[in-house]
């Protein structure tokens, strides 16, 4: 599917990003194992949701659809309630489910494999099953178990102290999940802060964990069912906050954005940029912080991104290259390899569709180098079936001159699937 895209005189309007990702996952996988009944709201949409909630409805979750859309109600199984999946579970284009699961399958007391779709199958997964079999997990996957396939044999787990290579949410949770069963405890050493949404939820349900700087300790423990209202994406969110900065006449309010600080790594990226964001009626949800945000059109300025927020803007890599190249001077993104196994090479893919835009970008190994011109010039491009790149692109069709047409579109769909909705609905406001 193909979307074309030109730049309206005005864009104006009210964002409703769908819930966090991050968010809506843990809440669906961690009530599963807890004793009582819980109730999601505004769940995140798409084909990501999909995966999560297929393999825990395989492992004999119960989950059941609410009275309203993106609501759930989960019913506990308690942490020895799961039951062996009669066949294989498959996260689909979701490497939060299938690492998450992963520290899930690694406790239990039957057999399980779980792979993914092409993309999937070739992301690292040594960095899950290498602390994994050092807690006493049997677990074995492709080429000497860096890829999936990943099989589970019934296993018994010990705690381990372990420095994670790699500042990431999805291996530190990982082993947190499957920390809740070893015996005795597991002490985790990050080497910079990434998304902690676990650690918070782990601690709301009851479980016996602390966090002292990088460092997290955690025991065996019980969980409680508690219910979460998923604040909206921050990651999502993003896009739109780039549009309104980048376009010379533009206001968009997004409200009830998740504002987690480990999350908020983009807020203060464009803020150092010189953006127009004005953040209003904080509070905190389900023990996450939430706000409205409004974007107005800025004057950005180009800056290096680098070091130790890298692990906090991830995510948000593609689309605050395309912050740049309307930002004044030169912004150089560095200490950024994770970008190339995503879902596509992250970096290789945002330089080609920016490239093919008339953008003054450098590819580099770790990142990319982008001298601000003011200015793109509409043309056709690809999603390279990466739903971020698909929307990085989208935006750059609103702000380009001429039209944009976007090949293999429907990537979007993984994790926003209103979002050419929205587009649409902004460029004719």
């Amino acid at each position: 599917m193909n979307q074309t895209i030109s730049s309206p005189h005005k864009i104006v309007g009210e964002i409703s990003p769908p819930g966090d990702k991050s968010i809506s996952h843990r809440a669906a996988l961690l009530n599963s194992i807890a004793n009582g009944t819980a109730k999601i709201s505004n769940f995140c949409e798409g084909d990501d949701r999909t995966s999560m909630m297929g393999c825990l409805n395989s492992l004999g979750a119960e989950i059941t659809e609410g009275k309203i859309d993106g609501e759930f109600i989960i019913q506990g199984n308690g942490l020895q309630g799961l039951s062996e999946p009669t066949n294989v579970l498959n996260a689909g284009n979701s490497g939060t489910t299938m690492r998450l699961v992963s520290g899930l399958l690694s406790a239990q007391k039957f057999y399980s494999v779980i792979t993914g779709d092409d993309s999937l199958r070739f992301r690292p997964m040594k960095r899950i099953t290498t602390p994994l079999n050092l807690m006493g997990a049997q677990v074995s996957g492709r080429e000497k178990n860096a890829y999936a396939p990943l099989t589970f044999n019934p296993s018994n787990l010990k705690g381990i102290e372990y420095s994670m290579p790699v500042a990431s949410a999805q291996l530190k949770s990982c082993l947190l999940i499957a920390s809740l069963y070893a015996q005795g405890k597991t002490i985790i050493n990050q080497p910079s802060n990434s998304r902690d949404h676990t650690e918070r939820m782990l601690k709301s349900m009851g479980s016996n964990i602390q966090s002292e700087g990088l460092q997290i300790s955690i025991s065996s423990s019980e969980l409680n069912c508690v219910d979460v209202h998923i604040p909206c994406d921050t990651s999502g969110s993003a896009f739109w906050l780039v549009a309104a900065c980048c376009h010379s006449n533009a206001k968009i309010i997004i409200k009830n954005v998740g504002m987690n600080p480990t999350r908020t790594g983009v807020i203060e990226v464009l803020k150092m940029m010189g953006a127009n964001l004005v953040v209003t009626n904080e509070s905190v949800q389900g023990g996450e912080p939430v706000a409205d945000i409004i974007a107005s059109s800025s004057n950005l300025k180009g800056i290096e991104i680098s070091g130790e927020i890298i692990p906090r803007v991830v995510d948000e890599l593609p689309i605050l290259a395309l912050a740049s190249c309307f930002a004044d001077g030169k912004t150089t993104i560095k200490n950024a390899e994770e970008l190339r196994v995503k879902e596509s090479d992250r970096i290789s893919a945002t330089v080609d569709s920016l490239k093919k835009l008339s953008a003054s970008i450098t590819e580099l190994p770790d990142g990319m180098e982008i001298n601000g011109t003011g200015m793109l010039s509409g043309a056709k491009v690809d999603s390279h079936g990466d739903h971020r790149i698909a929307m990085t692109n989208g935006i750059a069709g609103l702000l380009a001159d001429g039209e944009t047409t976007i090949q293999n579109s429907e990537a979007a769909n993984v994790s926003y699937p209103n979002f050419w909705k929205e587009l649409s609905k902004i460029q004719k406001a």
